[in-house]
């Protein structure tokens, strides 16, 4: 047994686990965020004896008699001072961070009632945002000082919403506060929870699937493969390229491809449920540079072709404008894939409703995930609802599908509510990124400076999947001369699939 003090009240816990399960899961304080589970992101920021902590580090056996304070445990007088000076200075975007960010304040404010602008930034080291730039989290908690310093009373404003008025977000306090839910914070009778099993290869056919031993784990609801998808089991925003799992005989198309998902009833049971499924590949060449999906010979990820899209631009006559150039620039540009790093890994759950499903998502495009969920299980799309809580940050990284698909899929065949949540390190893996791309420009100009003409290529590495590979690439081509005047354009652009994640 561990005795330890959470928010003022004396607690006792059976099990030793890390911090932040027991308050989430055992004490359903979900103000503590689980951004990465490795001590990174600070989103899980609690007080522990006055200083600042992670609450994913300590385990509980290292905190018998120890005092935890949550975002929960503050005082009226505290709730409202960092509510209404998040609120003001405009802090609070996707909110994902912000309670994790109050924490380190009040630890901060605890010892130190008028600190520096550097005090508090020192105070942050341990908490990423996103969204924000930090700024404006820096203002809210130095005003946060000057409230608790003046004993001022929080002003009540009257907002009309008129143009032009200092309006503050609907859900700024809510956010601050945590009184609200992204997906993640959701808990429903009944509930299950799933898990993917990815490939093991970039690029391999999938000989076989034994799920045998893991179904007779005592803790496994069920194991899903592709055969047991009822509707199409290819996927895909605008090309229907991706499959929900990779079927026997199919082929995988990069690290992150699902194989089968396991329905358990604990979380804590999935990872050794998933080492039971047993899956023989043949392992294929890959390709892992547009450049090499192009070369002769090279292996065809797609019936298509490696190419997803090809755009060319044309106004003028550009071999001319530049061949009477007084002046020719030729430089090559090249950038990496980005990863978006939102704060909140991605989170769905999903339950059935009458014959349909119901989804609670934190993705970033509810109308496009009811389409593909309804068309993977053969459903008509008013059979499937979608509703979005709060999205902990997304970038355009939550526009695909990721976990929504595979917990709508195990909820209809279960029948029970079933939640899927990607750690850290299968969010990098699984979701798709900024493209990275090959720039070749060449660019003419006058005696005078002039802007005569425009020669590029830009190669874009749309990975293994289309995403959205196709605008971005037209995006990129439609911009590549970005606010000149150019009246001679020649602009060739490719999206080619490779290995890479999307």
């Amino acid at each position: 047994m561990f005795t330890l003090t959470v928010n003022g009240k004396t607690v006792e816990a059976g099990e030793d686990k890390k911090l932040m399960a027991y308050l989430r899961d055992d004490l359903r304080l979900t103000s503590v965020k689980d951004g990465c589970g490795e001590g990174a992101c600070g989103a899980c920021t609690v007080i522990i004896d006055g200083k600042a902590t992670k609450a994913c580090i300590p385990k509980l056996s290292k905190l018998v008699g120890k005092s935890v304070v949550t975002v929960e445990g503050l005082s009226e007088r505290e709730k409202d001072v960092y509510g209404h000076c998040f609120a003001k200075a405009g802090a609070v975007q996707c909110g994902f961070c912000i309670p994790g960010m109050v924490m380190s304040a009040k630890a901060l404010l605890d010892g130190n009632s008028d600190p520096s602008a550097d005090d508090v930034k020192k105070a942050l080291r341990g908490n990423i945002c996103r969204c924000t730039g930090y700024a404006r989290i820096e203002d809210a908690i130095l005003m946060a000082a000057k409230y608790f310093r003046d004993d001022a009373p929080i002003p009540t404003i009257q907002y009309t919403g008129r143009l032009g008025e200092d309006f503050p977000r609907v859900d700024a306090v809510s956010k601050t506060l945590a009184t609200d839910d992204y997906v993640d914070d959701m808990v429903l009778d009944g509930m299950l929870y799933g898990k993917c099993l990815r490939s093991r290869y970039p690029r391999a056919r999938v000989l076989s699937i034994d799920a045998t031993k893991a179904e007779a784990h005592p803790d496994v609801v069920r194991v899903i493969t592709a055969a047991d998808v009822p509707g199409n089991n290819v996927i895909g925003h605008l090309v229907k390229d991706q499959d929900t799992l990779v079927p026997i005989g199919g082929i995988t198309h990069y690290l992150g491809d699902a194989i089968a998902i396991v329905v358990t009833k604990t979380k804590e049971t999935l990872d050794e449920a998933l080492a039971l499924v047993e899956v023989a590949y043949e392992e294929l060449p890959g390709v892992f540079s547009p450049q090499d999906a192009m070369a002769e010979g090279a292996p065809l990820l797609f019936e298509g072709g490696n190419v997803l899209r090809h755009e060319h631009l044309v106004r003028g006559n550009v071999e001319e404008a530049l061949a009477s150039a007084a002046h020719v620039v030729t430089q090559r540009y090249s950038t990496p894939p980005t990863e978006h790093a939102f704060m909140e890994p991605e989170t769905a759950i999903a339950l059935p409703e009458g014959d349909g499903v119901l989804v609670y998502t934190g993705g970033q495009s509810i109308y496009d995930e009811q389409h593909e969920i309804a068309r993977m299980l053969g459903l008509p799309n008013e059979k499937v609802h979608v509703h979005s809580k709060y999205v902990g940050g997304g970038f355009g990284g939550k526009e695909d599908m990721s976990v929504q698909h595979h917990a709508a899929l195990a909820a209809y065949l279960v029948q029970a509510p079933v939640k899927v949540k990607l750690s850290r390190q299968e969010s990098i893996l699984v979701h798709p990124k900024r493209h990275a791309m090959d720039m070749d420009f060449t660019v003419g100009c006058d005696t005078e400076g002039q802007l005569l003409a425009l020669k590029c290529t830009i190669v874009s590495d749309t990975g293994a999947f289309a995403s959205l590979g196709g605008p971005v690439l037209q995006r990129a081509c439609t911009h590549a001369a970005g606010p000149y005047n150019f009246q001679n354009i020649d602009i060739d652009g490719k999206a080619v699939y490779t290995n890479n994640p999307p």
